[in-house]
C-alpha cells in the first residue's frame, strides 16, 4: 500500500527554501521510504508524542503524522532542536 503524501503550509514554505539538491532527497525519502512504510520514522516522545521523525540534513527532519492512509508533512525543519 502506498501513502498519500500532503503538506501543510508551512511544509510548503520550508520545501521553497531547501536548495535544489535537498529538495530531490526530500522527494526521493518520501517516495521510497515514508509513503511506502511510513512507520519507518522515528516515533517522536514528549509534546510531539504521536509525530514521526526522518533525517533530512544533518539539521534538517521531517516531521509528520500518520492518519489512515494519508500522510501530512508539519514541517522540514527543526533548528531550535539544535538551538540555532
Amino acid at each position: 500500500m502506498i501513502y498519500e503524501i500532503r503538506f501543510t503550509k508551512q511544509a510548503v514554505k520550508d520545501v521553497k527554501q531547501l536548495q535544489p539538491k535537498v529538495q530531490k532527497k526530500l522527494k526521493e525519502i518520501l517516495r521510497n521510504r515514508i509513503a511506502v512504510d511510513p512507520y519507518s520514522g522515528k516515533a517522536l516522545v514528549g509534546d510531539l508524542k504521536g509525530y514521526y521523525s526522518v533525517r533530512l540534513t544533518h539539521k534538517g527532519r521531517i516531521v509528520y503524522s500518520i492518519d489512515n492512509e494519508k500522510i501530512m508533512v508539519l514541517d522540514l525543519r527543526a533548528k531550535t532542536h539544535y538551538g540555532d
